[in-house]
């Protein structure tokens, strides 16, 4: 079978509703994204043999796990009438501690993560009793171990785990408007749509549905992380008015190689030929185009100033306590002892590298001047200090 028909989306839907059993994918909008992600994959994504085998499965889990919460929500109508109230969603740049701090406050037995085995296999809804056991967690741990094995040194760039919380970019990838399939996948022309093009209510309007089917077996106050938000916050206000944003902040340079470094590494997944200087200019572009979007919308009132907690990265990682006491203050939460013993116990059991050296700016071929020069009025807003380069 050629790329072509591998990745032909009539093909794939064609596939998925077979597989399923259902034939609804809820709202339509979603198409055109799968249509750009596939061509992608076809002509520019340069995918090894095991690539197209990991892709293919990435599109096939996106497309079924639609069909079977819209098959569930059809069954259950009662999902669609419950509220998301003032979800805590963590943004800002990626690698700026937006991960750990998700973790540990995911700690918190009063706030409701998504779960990376729950995202990945929705259907049936998630229940109290088994929440901890479920044989779905096992499966998606081996396939996270699996990543570690085509790609060994994968989980020290980005620890994960069946029972930690998921990025919301696995959700919108039903919607086929993710960064996940951009950053895993060389596709130049799907990641411009995505950053200037696409609109993205539908996506956020899945997210919303999704959540609801989570929430419908393990309730609780969502707490929320992506750095793909940061992209789009007019876009998620609209569908969460009432979000509680925490952001975080870094020198967009160490940050920008940094991205380069992950994403080199996640696209040696799937392809022989990936190349760190062209990771590098995407990364860029996008976290400069990100940070002046978020500025602008925090300029315009589109982003109430009373609803997002900024946070610095050099603040967070020398302090951690402090700055969660922070946002915990800020809230108008609780920290409790036992709260806090949890997320030290978590901390203690996963301590991180630093980074080790796996990034350098001088693998980036950029220019450190034009991109500080860019990068300065974001900066000088947020008080980011100037780190040195690596």
């Amino acid at each position: 079978m050629t790329l072509h028909e591998r990745f032909a989306p009539d093909r794939l839907i064609a596939t998925a509703c077979a597989e399923t059993g259902h034939d609804d994918f809820g709202a339509d909008g979603w198409q055109h994204g799968l249509e750009l992600v596939a061509d992608g994959l076809i002509r520019e994504a340069r995918l090894s043999p095991i690539g197209v085998e990991v892709a293919y499965l990435d599109l096939m889990r996106a497309l079924k796990n639609r069909l079977d919460v819209i098959a569930w929500r059809k069954q259950h109508p009662e999902i669609a009438t419950q509220p998301i109230d003032a979800p805590i969603v963590i943004v800002g740049q990626p690698r700026t501690g937006t991960t750990i701090l998700y973790d540990l406050l995911a700690q918190d037995p009063d706030l409701r993560a998504p779960l990376t085995w729950e995202v990945d296999a929705p259907c049936p809804v998630p229940q109290p009793e088994t929440y901890h056991d479920d044989p779905r967690i096992a499966a998606a741990q081996a396939s996270i171990e699996m990543s570690e094995q085509i790609i060994p040194g994968f989980m020290a760039f980005h620890p994960m785990g069946a029972l930690v919380g998921q990025e919301c970019v696995r959700i919108t990838a039903s919607e086929f408007t993710s960064m996940i399939f951009s950053v895993q996948y060389r596709l130049p022309s799907y990641y411009r749509w995505l950053l200037y093009e696409a609109d993205h209510a539908g996506a956020y309007r899945f997210h919303r549905i999704f959540l609801q089917h989570l929430q419908s077996g393990v309730p609780g106050q969502w707490l929320l992380k992506s750095p793909a938000h940061l992209w789009q916050l007019d876009a998620l206000l609209t569908e969460y008015p009432d979000a509680l944003i925490v952001q975080t902040h870094r020198d967009p340079l160490n940050v920008i190689s940094s991205i380069a470094a992950l994403t080199q590494h996640l696209r040696r997944m799937g392809s022989e030929e990936s190349n760190i200087a062209e990771c590098a200019a995407q990364s860029y572009e996008e976290i400069a185009v990100g940070l002046e979007r978020e500025m602008a919308l925090r300029d315009s009132g589109a982003v109430p100033a009373g609803q997002v907690i900024d946070i610095h990265y050099a603040d967070f990682i020398t302090d951690p306590w402090t700055t969660i006491r922070g946002i915990y203050q800020k809230l108008g939460r609780e920290l409790r002892p036992d709260t806090e013993q949890r997320m030290r116990d978590f901390l203690a059991a996963h301590p991180g590298d630093g980074g080790r050296g796996r990034y350098t700016w001088s693998d980036t071929g950029l220019d450190a001047g034009e991109v500080r020069e860019r990068v300065t009025a974001y900066q000088e807003r947020y008080s980011v200090p100037t780190e040195p380069l690596r």
